[in-house]
């Protein structure tokens, strides 16, 4: 039998993308080398992830905002880059709101012989293997539910390309290796890919602060671009790791805490990758339902109502930030304290 190589295209940040690894590990379990092409944002989560071989960082213009412009020279460099992989197929993977079909066409150029991907629009002949997607209870025809968590989403693009996850679908790294902190601690983490997603810093020293009286001992993460607000929100109380830790040690701190207090960014996926409950400051600019932390105890707060809610905004439309804002520190406590009671069922909303 010939080998496959198979590209896992996922061209986000990193959080994205360790969402995509129960997806990645089922391409594994029957390909012969997996390839995960990623953007400059989730190349720190493809290196942890089990079953890639190679990681392929591809700046694309129509998924990342800050990407270099979309030229006949760029696109003819990563078609020859991509066509040097020799990949027998690529399976694309996309949230809700994005078209896989520009990236097929890319590698329908670059020579990869079967693509597949969830696509709303007509592919024509960029897909070998297309997933409908859409809501089922108001069209039958559906074949895939945009209601659906993201990791499941991924699973079931992969599963419609003929890779069947070969365990229980959860999130999971490579082992991170020992953490630098020791000891018994929760972790805070402040900052956010986007700005809309952050708990203000003053409410997370707030929170530090009450934490610490609770008697938690409290980390503080974020990195390089994030120390001096992870400098502020620890102030005297917290231990500062600001800038201080790798992606991969970060790994190993968020798996070795009782919980991790975080918003809707990366982090709070490595820590559900790793195994360690989370208190999910989400706000409702998407779905919790898709994006909430997956397949581990964890807490949800934030106004899940909030007039923001659903508008993909990258910086709140409403003054105040009323939906994250509105909770205060002494709710964190409260939810720690809930989920390291292991109150909270794997996978629930807790309080």
């Amino acid at each position: 039998m010939p080998l496959v190589r198979v590209l896992a295209v996922r061209l986000d940040s990193d959080g994205d993308v360790l969402l995509t690894g129960p997806a990645i590990r089922a391409i594994a379990a029957r390909a012969d080398s997996v390839v995960a092409v990623v953007g400059p944002k989730g190349r720190q989560a493809a290196a942890l992830l089990s079953g890639v071989d190679e990681v392929v960082v591809w700046h694309c213009g129509w998924v990342d905002g800050d990407a270099p412009p979309v030229t006949p020279e760029s696109v003819a460099a990563t078609v020859a880059r991509l066509a040097a992989l020799q990949a027998d197929e690529a399976v694309v993977f996309t949230s809700f709101h994005q078209s896989p079909l520009p990236t097929a066409l890319v590698l329908r150029m670059a020579g990869v012989a079967r693509i597949s991907a969830a696509s709303v629009d007509f592919p024509g002949g960029l897909l070998d293997v297309r997933l409908r997607p859409g809501d089922p209870a108001l069209d039958p025809t559906t074949d895939l539910d945009d209601d659906l968590p993201e990791p499941e989403r991924a699973l079931a693009i992969a599963a419609r390309a003929g890779f069947e996850v070969p365990d229980d679908g959860r999130l999971r790294v490579r082992e991170p290796g020992a953490s630098p902190v020791t000891g018994r601690y929760v972790v805070v983490h402040p900052g956010a890919s986007v700005p809309a997603r952050a708990w203000s810093a003053s409410r997370c020293a707030e929170a530090v602060t009450a934490l610490t009286a609770a008697g938690w001992r409290v980390v503080v993460t974020g990195s390089p671009a994030e120390a001096a607000l992870t400098a502020e929100v620890a102030g005297t109380d917290g231990t500062d790791l600001g800038g201080r830790t790798s992606f991969t040690e970060l790994a190993a701190v968020l798996r070795d805490a009782a919980a991790v207090v975080v918003g809707n960014t990366g982090p709070a996926h490595l820590a559900a990758a790793v195994g360690t409950p989370v208190v999910s400051l989400f706000a409702p600019v998407v779905p919790a339902r898709r994006w909430a932390p997956y397949g581990v105890p964890h807490v949800l707060l934030g106004d899940q109502d909030a007039p923001c809610r659903g508008t993909r905004a990258r910086f709140c439309p409403v003054p105040g930030h009323p939906c994250l804002d509105s909770v205060g520190a002494d709710e964190v406590v409260r939810a720690v304290s809930s989920l390291v009671r292991g109150s909270c069922p794997a996978g629930g909303h807790g309080e």
